[in-house]
């Protein structure tokens, strides 16, 4: 299959892209498109057919499920049942982070196939705000089942040249929109209630939308990250949540607290640092450093930066082993840490 590459112009009308798109989609195709955070493979998330090649494409594990797109927060109504003690919470966070990188986690309806929802009873929801994944799921009028479009554990893509070299002539098209806007992946919440019947919702992902901006919204839970031996792990409840993930093919070392590092004769290291001006990084013997935010220090351009330098560093040849120096672990700096802790899980690789 030769995968088509189509450019998406930000100063021009794209209906007619989206409707071209939506059309292969209905016909069961996957299609890669952009969101804000990463480029997703999308299929129409109510043919299983097209979202079981999602699954056989990505080779990604039946029991970590998908999430599925919508164009507007309307439509949540089709797609999920919402309990009643839950509905105007739901209502608050959709009306406050969509659209946007925020996904909610809800009890689905009877028409999303089990193979989204891996079984589950749940599904998880959320609308971009990336006008290209909008105007395609608007065309096709159903929700766009659409992980992230790379082979599974892979560091995921923002740009869709990213996303030909790992899965190009395996899709029908790639959308070229440019490179994605926020970097990392959405935040993914369950609503739920508390112990005494509150209204409250678990944190299962970090993501661009932060723990401090629920304050005054709702009661936040924050989900336990559950550390496992790779190989060893329990099926997901939600996407993104398995412990070795977002990884390069190279062994990763991340230089957090309790972790020590002794430089191998003969193995060449490269450094992932957080400002690039560190005594790590000006007085290492690095093949390569690069910096996520260079002499700044700023969260927002880290994580816009973290998934096309790490593949950077994967790529280079000169490099056996990335060691990544950790963030600021506050606001946008715990999803960093997040992806940099799955990308280095599975260290058995050195």
């Amino acid at each position: 299959m030769q995968t088509q590459m189509l450019e998406v112009d930000p100063l021009s009308d794209n209906r007619k892209l989206y409707i071209r798109a939506a059309e292969a989609l209905a016909n069961g195709a996957l299609v890669g498109m952009p969101t804000e955070t990463v480029y997703g493979l999308g299929a129409d998330a109510l043919n299983a057919e097209a979202v079981a090649k999602v699954f056989e494409v990505k080779k990604r594990p039946a029991f970590d499920p998908l999430i599925i797109h919508i164009h507007h927060g309307k439509e949540l109504g089709k797609y999920t049942v919402i309990p009643d003690a839950l509905k105007d919470t739901v209502h608050t966070l959709a009306s406050k982070f969509w659209p946007g990188p925020f996904t909610m986690v809800l009890p689905k309806a009877d028409c999303i196939p089990d193979i989204v929802s891996s079984g589950l009873s749940t599904v998880a929801v959320r609308v971009s705000a990336h006008p290209t994944m909008r105007g395609v799921a608007k065309a096709l009028g159903r929700p766009i089942a659409a992980p992230s479009a790379n082979l599974f554990g892979h560091i995921s893509p923002t740009s869709a040249s990213a996303v030909e070299k790992e899965l190009g002539g395996n899709i029908e098209m790639i959308l070229d929109a440019g490179a994605c806007s926020e970097g990392i992946e959405s935040t993914i919440v369950r609503p739920m209630l508390d112990e005494k019947g509150k209204p409250a919702i678990e944190i299962l992902r970090e993501g661009p939308v932060t723990r401090e901006q629920f304050r005054n919204l709702v009661k936040v839970i924050r989900k336990k990250t559950q550390v496992e031996k790779p190989g060893t792990e329990t099926p997901a409840t939600a996407p993104g949540q398995l412990t070795s993930h977002y990884a390069p093919r190279k062994p990763m070392i991340l230089l957090e607290e309790g972790v020590e590092f002794h430089p191998k004769e003969g193995v060449r290291y490269g450094l992932l640092s957080y400002e690039g001006d560190s005594e790590l990084a000006t007085e290492g013997d690095w093949a390569e450093m690069v910096a996520l935010s260079p002499g700044n220090g700023r969260l927002a351009e880290a994580a816009v930066r973290l998934f096309a330098v790490m593949r950077q560093m994967d790529e280079n040849e000169a490099i056996d082993v990335i060691v990544a120096e950790p963030v600021p672990e506050a606001g946008l700096g715990r999803a960093i840490m997040d992806r940099l802790r799955r990308a280095s899980a599975d260290r058995c690789r050195e």
